[in-house]
């Protein structure tokens, strides 16, 4: 009896320690750099390739209305998140969690591919098949890696995401 008393706190333990994990990945396809105010429609006219294939079509990040650069990694879930965003932009109303994550629903499941991570501040996942996290801060889970923001400091995320609930939009150009 013992031993499951052991096991059953165990489990609990786990389950209450977090929603976080992140690897060092190289696994990246593409970095998107989010227009300026001053020149976003002609950059986006001037991206905008005809022999392009859609699948390609950069996804775009906002959190606040706030552009943020990220590199997405090549993987089935950000092809599907690529194809749910090209419909319509997807708004995700996040909520803080753990003082080191925001977490959201994203309204419908991906396609998941979940391996135990260690995440940094930055990170992007998809934690369920349907929730986005975005980390300000560390946390060591079972992830599907989804991209990393690259043009913010650890300090920039913790003040845009450590204060409170959020607004995440992600759209593709």
């Amino acid at each position: 009896m013992n031993r499951f008393v052991l096991a059953g706190m165990l489990s609990l333990i786990l389950l209450i320690s977090g929603c976080g994990f992140n690897m060092d990945t190289e696994e990246t396809i593409k970095e998107t750099d989010p227009p300026s105010e001053s020149n976003a429609g002609d950059e986006m006219e001037n991206n905008m390739d005809e022999s392009m294939p859609e699948e390609s079509a950069a996804i775009r990040m906002t959190i606040e209305n706030i552009p943020v650069r990220i590199t997405w990694e090549d993987n089935e879930s950000v092809t599907a998140l690529r194809e749910l965003a090209r419909k319509e932009p997807i708004q995700i109303h996040m909520s803080m969690y753990g003082g080191f994550e925001q977490v959201g629903p994203i309204g419908t499941s991906l396609p998941r591919d979940d391996a135990e991570t260690t995440t940094s501040a930055g990170d992007i996942v998809l934690y369920s098949g349907n929730q986005l996290v975005v980390f300000y801060g560390s946390n060591s889970w079972a992830y599907t890696r989804l991209g990393r923001i690259t043009d913010k400091t650890k300090e920039d995320l913790s003040e845009l995401l450590g204060n409170g609930d959020v607004t995440i939009t992600i759209q593709t150009d």
